[in-house]
């Protein structure tokens, strides 16, 4: 029973964060573009911060899996690699934290690109 409540949670949380995007993009005159860089950049800010970490602590990859969640790993790893490093870690510590993702991201563009056939506009 414990995994449904965990499975609500995240999609509620993952659902809500995707519909705020929705919503910036019906009703302002921003771009999708524009929409993922502010999440980024807030998941970046919150977790600077601290307010994004218990939103991860009760949602999990609710909170994780959006781009707010990436935004939130750059600046975990930041801050760990700070921590570790010093002024080092400002450089080294969000490729350390981000590069699953971004490598899972390259590989999957990869294998599409492998089978989509792109068509001339």
């Amino acid at each position: 029973m414990d995994i449904v409540v965990d499975l609500l949670k995240a999609f509620a949380v993952g659902g809500g964060i995707c519909i705020i995007g929705q919503l910036l993009i019906d009703f302002t005159k921003m771009t999708p573009g524009k929409v993922l860089v502010l999440f980024v950049v807030a998941g970046v800010v919150l977790g600077a911060v601290g307010v994004y970490e218990p939103l991860v602590d009760f949602a999990g990859a609710g909170a994780t899996t959006p781009l707010t969640g990436f935004g939130y790993a750059l600046a975990k790893g930041t801050r760990q690699a700070v921590a570790e490093k010093g002024l080092l870690g400002a450089i080294s510590g969000p490729f350390s934290s981000a590069s699953v993702g971004i490598m899972a991201a390259v590989l999957s563009g990869l294998v599409v690109s492998l089978f989509a056939k792109p068509k001339d506009k």
